[in-house]
């Protein structure tokens, strides 16, 4: 943002030092930047508990975790402590032909609660990254066992795979993919599950996955080209926390084992307790061969993911040096022991505080209140949950499911509100999403839901003055005094 033209905007001498600033070096990610003129960027001074807290200390919920991320409240005391002791010993190692504690001990909990048959873990310093290094070794194990012709991946119309080019090729959301086709090596993209505006008229709970049927003709078409399928386990997040049958899952295991094809799970986002189960596969008792994870894996703490696979995969690669076959793919900080220590800790946590029944207490009273508040509102067309995620679908006419103009910028303006009343409501397409950390208390899950009403009826009220302001505006086109 260029600071003189900044400096002209009204708001400029109302703002902190410490945002103009901000403004003057940082561009933020996911951000039309030109948008700061009217929101400039909050300065977060403290974190504790589901609550960040800015400068002059107003205090946000934080109803999205911090992008997904934080499970356990910010600032949690075991995790403060578990990073100040490693601190003491040991903050990095180079990884190759080098380990340590932290690392080792990671590995031995992750493939305890891990889905069945992955059994070896690969470093990287992001979800991006992970689903890079999945694509990458899926399509190598091809080449070595000598099946050349596979290198195809398939994915599901509105997934999303991370921002690198790798993983935009096997994203489809053209926010982030539309500028950047040239660059990418396009995946082949499949229909997938829209259980909102089914084609079968049918919901997850009584559906037979039959919208899998586009799938099963792309593979039993191409299936001797296609080195993996992609998909995001349960949950689509950012084509707008779509939420399907795990059927679908169970039918594309199934048919990915007949036609020799690597089933990959994304489950970067929906890990780690988000769907009420530990990992989002558990839904459909089934069993990857390769799996990113990533997000909740250091509970907000560090950037830090991992890429699993099989035994079956790894001893492809596991060959005398002059034989090649190497997997070459490295980061300077993989294996970073403090992210290590924070991993771990969180998995003691996940144990020891018996998570996954807290994360089942507080997702049913979130349901519960969800529905009250919202199931009959005349904007919400959908509210859809699973585990400690949660969705409402803002329509404009409920019987059509009829979207608001994207123009309008309905969920942005929600969330623009949402924010003077102390919560962080990301806006997500039409969609409006719940995933507060784990801690969060039943008084505050209360706090939510009536503020995030407000802030949607208050957007309502704005929208509908503008709506009569304008009629009265166009009525006087061409009237002369």
């Amino acid at each position: 943002m260029d600071l003189e033209k900044l400096k002209t905007f009204l708001n400029y001498k109302s703002i902190s030092q410490l945002q103009k600033k901000d403004l003057e070096y940082i561009f933020h990610p996911c951000s039309q930047m030109k948008d700061y003129e009217k929101l400039p960027p909050m300065v977060i001074k403290k974190g504790k508990g589901v609550y960040l807290i800015d400068e002059n200390g107003k205090r946000y919920m934080d109803c999205v975790s911090s992008w997904w991320v934080n499970l356990f409240g910010h600032c949690n005391e075991r995790i403060n402590k578990a990073l100040n002791r490693q601190l003491e010993s040991l903050e990095h190692t180079i990884f190759a032909n080098f380990t340590h504690e932290p690392a080792i001990e990671l590995g031995e909990r992750l493939i305890e609660v891990v889905p069945k048959g992955l059994k070896k873990l690969i470093f990287s310093e992001n979800g991006s990254s992970a689903v890079e290094i999945a694509l990458k070794i899926s399509f190598q194990y091809h080449q070595e066992k000598g099946n050349t012709k596979r290198k195809k991946f398939v994915s599901l119309k509105n997934a999303y795979h991370g921002e690198t080019l790798g993983a935009l090729g096997v994203t489809d959301v053209n926010l982030f993919t539309e500028l950047y086709k040239p660059l990418i090596k396009e995946a082949l993209k499949v229909e997938g599950p829209d259980c909102y505006r089914c084609s079968w008229n049918k919901k997850p709970v009584n559906c037979e996955a039959e919208c899998f049927i586009h799938m099963q003709e792309l593979l039993e078409e191409n299936g001797d080209e296609i080195a993996g399928v992609i998909i995001e386990p349960m949950v689509q997040g950012a084509a707008g926390m779509n939420m399907y049958s795990p059927k679908y899952l169970k039918k594309l295991r199934a048919l990915t084992i007949e036609k020799g094809v690597h089933f990959i799970a994304d489950e970067i986002a929906v890990g780690f307790g988000r769907t009420g189960k530990m990992f989002a596969c558990e839904h459909a008792d089934i069993s990857p061969d390769i799996m990113c994870v990533g997000k909740g894996l250091t509970a907000g703490y560090f950037p830090m993911a991992l890429t699993l696979i099989t035994d079956e995969i790894y001893n492809t690669f596991y060959k005398d040096y002059l034989e090649g076959g190497a997997f070459l793919h490295s980061h300077s900080y993989s294996g970073n022991p403090l992210g290590c220590s924070v991993a771990v800790e969180t998995l003691k946590i996940f144990k020891e505080e018996d998570i996954l029944k807290e994360v089942e207490k507080k997702a049913q009273y979130l349901e519960k209140k969800a529905r009250e508040i919202f199931e009959n509102h005349k904007n919400i067309g959908e509210y859809r949950q699973i585990g400690f995620i949660g969705a409402l679908e803002l329509v404009k006419d409920k019987e059509k499911k009829e979207r608001f103009k994207s123009y309008e910028r309905a969920t942005y303006e929600i969330y623009k509100i949402g924010l003077e009343k102390g919560i962080i409501i990301r806006p997500l397409g039409d969609v409006v999403y719940f995933m507060p950390p784990y801690t969060i208390e039943l008084d505050e899950i209360d706090f939510m839901l009536e503020k995030c009403l407000e802030s949607i009826e208050e957007y309502l009220i704005k929208r509908k003055n503008m709506e009569v302001n304008n009629k009265f505006i166009n009525s006087f086109v061409g009237f002369e005094v």
